[in-house]
């Protein structure tokens, strides 16, 4: 039997009062894209929704300090954006890229300029857009305490600019209060940087709802 094959039966049994839709996030490396792709194509029928997101690079976490202990943060930041360029050429089984910059919220050393990733993160995004993917706003930056929304104002400028337009917005939440918090918040802060919707996903495809300021 299908892992995922209640949902199927939770889609029918209340179809009459409520949307069931169901998404994954994939904390992939690129050694481990070939398990993660295995897991697409055995939920893939009730699957909406894929987050992919890099939360260790060769097999170190981030909000241990293992990743960033014994290197520069130019080092730990180059090594991050690398590795995420790599699986994003690699692997396009995924809906949108989350918290694309999530070195910074683990980051000891502090901020690090927008300008020096500029140019990579450039390239992730131009792969993304040009494989129909999109990105997502945490709005976990206000409960971690960033300087700025994650990704950065420098980021969705940047993805906005390049002509990216699928954006969705995720609490990353993991306590019940967490839930749906901030997202109007984002919402308002999108819609102040031009954009003019966000999307949800319904069987992998994505649907937009209007922004208003």
């Amino acid at each position: 039997m299908n892992a995922i094959s209640p949902l199927s039966q939770m889609h029918e049994g209340y179809a009459a009062e409520l949307t069931v839709r169901c998404g994954l996030e994939f904390g992939i490396q690129r050694h481990t894209i070939p398990q993660f792709e295995a897991v697409r194509k055995r939920w893939e029928q009730d699957l909406d929704f894929i987050i992919l997101s890099i939360h260790q690079v060769d097999d170190q976490e981030f909000w241990t300090g293992d990743f960033q202990r014994g290197h520069s943060q130019q080092e730990y930041n180059d090594a991050y954006y690398e590795s995420m360029i790599d699986v994003v050429e690699a692997y396009q089984g995924y809906s949108v890229l989350g918290h694309l910059d999530l070195i910074k919220r683990y980051d000891p050393a502090g901020v690090y300029p927008f300008a020096k990733s500029r140019d990579v993160i450039a390239a992730i995004l131009e792969r993304a857009i040009a494989d129909g993917k999109g990105i997502e706003v945490n709005t976990s930056s206000f409960r971690y305490g960033l300087h700025d929304l994650q990704p950065s104002t420098e980021i969705l400028e940047l993805y906005r600019d390049l002509g990216g337009r699928i954006v969705t917005i995720g609490s990353d939440s993991h306590k019940p209060e967490h839930l749906g918090a901030y997202i109007r918040r984002i919402q308002r802060r999108l819609a102040a940087l031009g954009y003019e919707s966000f999307y949800t996903f319904e069987h992998g495809e994505p649907h937009f709802h209007k922004l208003e300021e």
